[in-house]
């Protein structure tokens, strides 16, 4: 006979040298693949320091200015963006690297022998990033106001006429 119920979900096996981390703004929502490299920045594809926007791309390039050189060299980022506007998906980009830099490093993916010196720098990157601005590790806590019953938008009223 055959037990029905017992079967197990599949488990996908993701590479273990690899870090998934999420980005969000608004509607933009980032995901940025950390792997050990060169030092190579991909966003949708397109290498960061080539994308057309350039305030866009100098807020993308902030948690890797901050890092510095010596640490990004050694990671590979492929980050991937949707949704929101140029802007929303330039802070999202850059919260999904300072969030996967930081877990990168935390985690040991590099070497498992050098454990003490990768947390080490984690931390230094979780203080910098903190120190810098904190949404690039913790967000933006602002939501929009929910509109209420009776009215044209969240705060404002009918218009009314005194005379």
């Amino acid at each position: 006979m055959s037990e029905q119920g017992t079967a197990q979900p599949k488990q996908v096996q993701a590479e273990s040298n690899v870090i998934i981390s999420v980005g969000k703004r608004k509607t933009a929502i980032a995901r940025a693949y950390i792997r050990p490299g060169q030092g190579r920045v991909k966003v949708n594809g397109v290498p960061v320091e080539v994308w057309p926007v350039e305030v866009a791309r100098l807020k993308m390039m902030e948690p890797l200015v901050i890092a510095g050189d010596a640490v990004v060299r050694l990671v590979d980022i492929d980050v991937s963006v949707r949704g929101g506007g140029f802007m929303g998906q330039a802070d999202a980009v850059r919260m999904a690297i300072a969030r996967g830099l930081v877990d990168f490093f935390d985690k040991c993916v590099i070497s498992k022998d050098n454990c003490e010196q990768s947390k080490a720098i984690a931390q230094k990157l979780r203080n910098l990033f903190t120190e810098y601005d904190r949404t690039m590790l913790a967000g933006d806590q602002r939501r929009t106001e929910p509109e209420k019953y009776m009215r044209y938008s969240a705060r404002r009223g009918w218009q009314t006429s005194y005379r």
